[in-house]
């Protein structure tokens, strides 16, 4: 499948509607810059491993108009999982709700050891798991707290890949279409690919595409891409 270069929001728009069966993102949300400026959060600064440049903040304001592509897009009968703060919780889950979604619960990733911080340090992320129409997770043992060791020294923010295939594994079956519109470090596809679904994926970055395509090659894969990776830019 291809992976596309272009603003969230515009490339979700070129998707047919009820034509995507999961949905699984990490937006860089607000509240990230703020983190970076205090120095909370080391890998969000300037260094040999990891660049500010990397990072175009999504605003806040416009949160209503992703998550109503995103509603738009879904098939029926779907789940949307989405990586956020304790801060942004706040500010998405009644947007979401507002557009259509049922939010279910915050699940809690816990990355079992602490990362910066001055108010208790950080130990675990949220993932909002939001449902459109009804559809049952595929295995109901399955906890709503989910241990893996976050990722060093990789791209910033990056998410486990046996993090993700767990919910992609709960909410699709193979075959299906999981799609990011913020694919950053690549997890969420190379999740799909290696449990057989099909994918794609946006980021307006240059430095995702770099990295995905330097760093996530088949050899990271736990079996070959379904399909040949193409890049599309819409810019």
């Amino acid at each position: 499948m291809n992976i596309y270069k272009d603003d969230a929001v515009n490339w979700l728009q070129t998707l047919p509607s009820g034509s995507v069966n999961l949905m699984i993102t990490d937006p860089p949300y607000e509240s990230l810059e703020k983190h970076r400026k205090i120095g909370t959060t080391t890998r969000l600064k300037r260094s040999k491993a990891s660049s500010n440049a990397w990072f175009n903040i999504f605003p806040n304001e416009r949160f209503e108009e992703l998550l109503s592509e995103v509603y738009r897009v879904l098939v029926k009968d779907s789940h949307f999982y989405l990586f956020c703060d304790q801060e942004t919780m706040f500010v998405i889950k009644p947007i979401a709700e507002r557009v259509g979604f049922k939010f279910w619960k915050p699940i809690v990733w816990d990355k079992v050891c602490i990362g910066m911080g001055y108010h208790y340090r950080a130990r675990y992320e949220f993932i909002l798991f939001f449902e459109k129409g009804k559809r049952k997770l595929n295995d109901l043992s399955v906890p709503d707290i989910l241990e893996s060791k976050r990722v060093y020294r990789g791209y910033p923010t990056e998410k486990p890949v046996d993090l993700l295939e767990t919910l992609v594994k709960q909410s699709s079956m193979p075959g299906e279409l999981i799609v990011d519109p913020f694919f950053g470090s690549g997890s969420t596809l190379i999740a799909a690919n290696n449990l057989d679904r099909c994918f794609m994926g946006n980021d307006i970055s240059e430095d995702a595409h770099e990295h995905f395509l330097t760093n996530f090659s088949e050899d990271a894969c736990s079996g070959p891409f379904r399909s040949p990776i193409s890049v599309q830019s819409d810019q």
